[in-house]
């Protein structure tokens, strides 16, 4: 069954994506999807953790309409509109940085609407600029700005910030935080990082053999800060579900906001 990205078909109005039972191999030896399921509401934070090989980039390109070849007995569900943020920012050099954040935007307000794009992600100024010119960081935050240009219900994020320095990938968080305030899409993240998961997410999935094995909301009552004891016991909970720590058991019993995977 290939996935067919459209209109939301769900009968819940309160999903933004429905996956149910997913597979996905590339050989005989096994599946990278192996029947996952998974459900993300409207302006969503989830970010997905899992070991190299777990599935997460795969099931990105499956949500994105990326890969038509993942079967199973289910379906999936995505809005219409999606973006999808990769580890580079694939600007086109031989384009300006305006000329990139708009190309392919069908409107008649497109370069308005660029513009205003590039000045919330702080690119005010360089629209005339060569993406060569830009920094690391100033090349992610333009394809940010591409892709929040397009009001997605769906943002796709795969390790966006894998490359930067510790710095810009702190500064990098405060901003995709304040812009998914502001335009509320569902996200889906991810990346290989407990601390990024912990900071930016409403939600954190841990991916497992191609299923999802833990689903664990993010409820901290004070700043995300690893200085926090909150932050921490999560931190130590997920480590150990990755198989970082070495009593994972006793991490997963100490941690009070555990619950089963959502179906």
């Amino acid at each position: 069954m290939a996935p067919h990205p459209g209109k939301l078909t769900d009968p819940d109005a309160d999903v933004a994506v429905r996956v149910r039972n997913l597979h996905r191999s590339f050989n005989e030896a096994g599946g990278v999807l192996n029947g996952l399921d998974l459900r993300i509401a409207p302006g969503e934070f989830v970010a997905l953790l899992g070991r190299s090989g777990s599935g997460k980039s795969t099931l990105l390109r499956a949500l994105a309409g990326l890969d038509r070849e993942v079967t199973g007995h289910g379906s999936i569900s995505v809005p219409e509109n999606v973006s999808v943020v990769f580890q580079d920012s694939r600007l086109l050099p031989w384009r300006r940085v305006l000329d990139n954040v708009v190309f392919g935007l069908r409107a008649p307000d497109a370069e308005e609407r660029g513009r205003v794009a590039l000045a919330e992600v702080g690119l005010e100024g360089r629209e005339r600029a060569w993406p060569h010119e830009l920094s690391g960081g100033e090349q992610q935050r333009a394809a940010l700005a591409r892709s929040l240009v397009r009001d997605p219900q769906l943002l796709l994020a795969d390790e966006p910030f894998g490359a930067l320095d510790a710095l810009t990938r702190i500064r990098m968080h405060v901003l995709l935080r304040k812009l998914c305030e502001a335009h509320r899409p569902a996200v889906l993240l991810v990346t290989h990082d407990v601390d990024e998961a912990i900071v930016l997410a409403d939600r954190v999935i841990v991916l497992d053999d191609g299923v999802v094995r833990r689903d664990v909301p993010v409820h901290l009552t004070g700043r995300r800060s690893q200085a926090d004891p909150e932050f921490a016991e999560l931190r130590t909970h997920l480590l150990a579900e990755l198989g970082v720590e070495d009593d994972a058991e006793a991490a997963r019993r100490s941690y009070p906001l555990h619950r089963k995977a959502a179906s």
